[in-house]
């Protein structure tokens, strides 16, 4: 149960994220604030990889590397997309949409992954695209 700590950590620090990115935009460019954002999270991760040896170099030789590349470039499509939408949307529309990622998520993890698939997932998942239409709608 220690991965629901931080589950709860990246919550609560990606928060922060939207407000944060949408006050910065009122006088900096808003692929700046991304270029800033993500060269940070560059930097830390690249310490981080360094500090726990994680072999770097038969990681990326590894198969499963072509995963990595996908998840990177849709990482990239969806941040940039991401601070752009905040750029020019409220906070309190943008995010709750973007947030809808959860459910694409789990129905591809379903779809794809063969993860199981049940009643309760399925109407949680429903409660999910009703919250984020009755938020971003309101």
């Amino acid at each position: 149960m220690r991965y629901l700590a931080w589950a709860v950590l990246a919550l609560v620090a990606y928060s922060l994220v939207p407000p944060l990115s949408k006050l910065a935009s009122e006088e900096i460019p808003i692929m700046v604030v991304a270029l800033v954002g993500n060269a940070l999270i560059t930097v830390v991760n690249l310490a981080v990889v360094l500090y726990f040896d994680d072999g770097v170099v038969s990681a990326l030789t590894s198969s499963h590397a072509i995963y990595a590349v996908g998840a990177g470039l849709a990482l990239t499509v969806g941040v940039l997309s991401y601070f752009y939408a905040l750029s020019i949307g409220e906070v309190s529309v943008v995010t709750p949409v973007f947030g809808l990622f959860i459910v694409g998520s789990a129905a591809v993890g379903m779809a794809a992954l063969n993860e199981p698939v049940t009643a309760r997932k399925l109407t949680g998942l429903g409660f999910a695209v009703v919250a984020v239409y009755l938020t971003s709608t309101a």
